[in-house]
């Protein structure tokens, strides 16, 4: 994009009548932001039809302009869509080069077209459309790696593996059921996003520069046309407002977080010392010096590009946190961050979603490993619960047999029965059925547990919540 945007000898600006000398060269690159907000160039010229019909309508302008204006635009959008149109530093953005040839291509009629408009509130609905339609995108990215998750989670519904805490073993679950966790997680993203769209989805267009137009307008009009469900009510909130770009990286930081909390575990579970996964060749890459390894490159990127999204956040943040109303320049600053953000999340979303698709599961492993760590002791303190002991008591027992089965180097399902009753009477030989890691996991049978028929349950929740 850079290489198109040539910098203009002579003075040609919108606004130019009040000055008495040309803007310095190094101001000029310093202040434009053409570099970057090009890329909502087909919203704006959505967004200057819905506008110029509106004026024509109310009688602001006549039909004839109206009709020059917008075959003036489409034109301009099959230019920008080919890549024939040439964008100049001069003339700072988007909006004044679009307007600058459209002026160019019809006329004085051309000019009429940012009648009881300011650029303050036109680059606020263009970035909002941008982001309307981004957010749609997000949440189809979202819903498609939640189907990857469901469709893994389906196949190891009843997968035994270890459940950790303080990544130590603690009990068995499936992996199915751990699957399941991150569903859930990107369920309340989605939500997010969804709850966000409401607050984007607001017309700013005919607040002006800040306080309104003396013209005649119809916004509610404008944002019927454009697909609004309203318009902003204060004129200085409409055109000074980024709210809704922080709380949409705000929401996207959130994903991030969950996504890098997997490609941690998924980094975990694919090394030799774990072996639970394999993760496809085409997300990882090899060594330059070591031929044997494999590198889980995305799960590692993704935990990288967290950070970076975390970055936008707080400079948008800071951004907002010392401006008067309305208007300022500082938030020509807002789009580089919001952009990179959305960029960054649905790359990442349709990588993810592909790559939980190219795993292979190594169901002997994760057992093995459920095995270790005396993962059914909570089990044995149960059934002594159940037995009649006291729960606090049964956990002081079961305690002093998990100390003698580290002495003797053996399970606590290995243990003889004579053994387990030293430690508690109670205890007969129905207790190995409940030391087993299938007993422990049926035991777990009501909603959110990790027995494998309520894992089925909960997979064939979601995917009735998603059809």
């Amino acid at each position: 994009m850079t290489e198109k945007v040539n910098s203009l000898n002579k003075k040609d600006t919108s606004w130019s009548g009040r000055f008495n000398e040309p803007v310095a060269e190094l101001v000029k690159i310093y202040t434009a932001s053409i570099g970057f907000d090009y890329r909502l160039a087909a919203y704006d010229i959505q967004g200057s039809i819905a506008h110029a019909h509106m004026l024509s309508e109310q009688s602001i302008i006549s039909k004839q302009d109206f009709v020059a204006i917008e075959n003036g635009l489409q034109e301009i959008a099959q230019e920008i869509e080919a890549g024939n149109f040439e964008w100049l530093l001069d003339l700072e953005d988007v909006h004044l080069n679009i307007e600058k040839r459209l002026t160019d291509k019809i006329g004085d009629a051309g000019k009429r077209l940012h009648t009881g408009r300011s650029r303050n509130d036109q680059v606020a609905t263009d970035v909002r459309l941008w982001l309307r339609a981004t957010t749609d995108q997000v949440i189809a990215g979202l819903q498609k790696l939640q189907s990857s998750l469901l469709d893994l989670a389906e196949q190891h519904y009843d997968t035994v593996m270890p459940g950790f805490t303080h990544l130590q073993v603690a009990q068995p679950v499936t992996f199915g059921h751990h699957l399941m966790a991150y569903y859930e997680m990107l369920k309340r993203d989605a939500a997010r996003f969804v709850d966000c769209r409401k607050r984007i989805n607001r017309l700013p267009l005919g607040a002006a520069a800040l306080a309104g137009t003396s013209y005649p307008i119809d916004r509610e009009m404008v944002a019927k046309t454009l697909g609004f469900d309203g318009v902003c009510e204060n004129s200085l909130d409409a055109v000074s407002d980024r709210d809704f770009a922080i709380e949409f990286t705000f929401a996207s930081s959130l994903v991030m977080t969950h996504l890098s909390r997997l490609s941690e575990e998924l980094i975990l579970w694919s090394s030799p010392r774990f072996a639970f996964i394999d993760i496809a060749d085409r997300f990882c890459t090899g060594s330059s010096i070591m031929p044997q390894k494999k590198n889980p490159d995305v799960p590692e990127l993704v935990r990288g590009k967290t950070g970076r999204v975390y970055g936008h956040l707080t400079a948008l943040l800071t951004l907002m946190k010392g401006q008067p109303l309305a208007y300022n320049k500082d938030n020509q600053e807002d789009k580089e961050p919001l952009f990179d953000t959305a960029d960054t999340l649905l790359v990442t979303l349709e990588i993810y979603a592909d790559m939980m698709r190219g795993i292979t599961v190594n169901k002997e492993n994760m057992r093995q490993a459920a095995s270790e760590g005396f993962a059914t002791a909570t089990d044995l303190a149960d059934y002594l619960v159940k037995k009649g002991m006291p729960f606090r008591d049964a956990h002081e027992v079961v305690a002093l047999a998990v100390r003698h089965a580290v002495d003797q180097k053996v399970d606590l399902s290995e243990l003889p029965l004579a053994t387990l009753q030293k430690f508690a009477a109670d205890i007969t030989d129905d207790v190995y059925a409940v030391l087993t890691l299938e007993g422990s996991l049926q035991s777990r049978n009501h909603i959110g547990g990790t027995a494998p028929v309520q894992v089925k349950a909960a997979i064939a929740r979601a995917k009735k919540e998603m059809s």
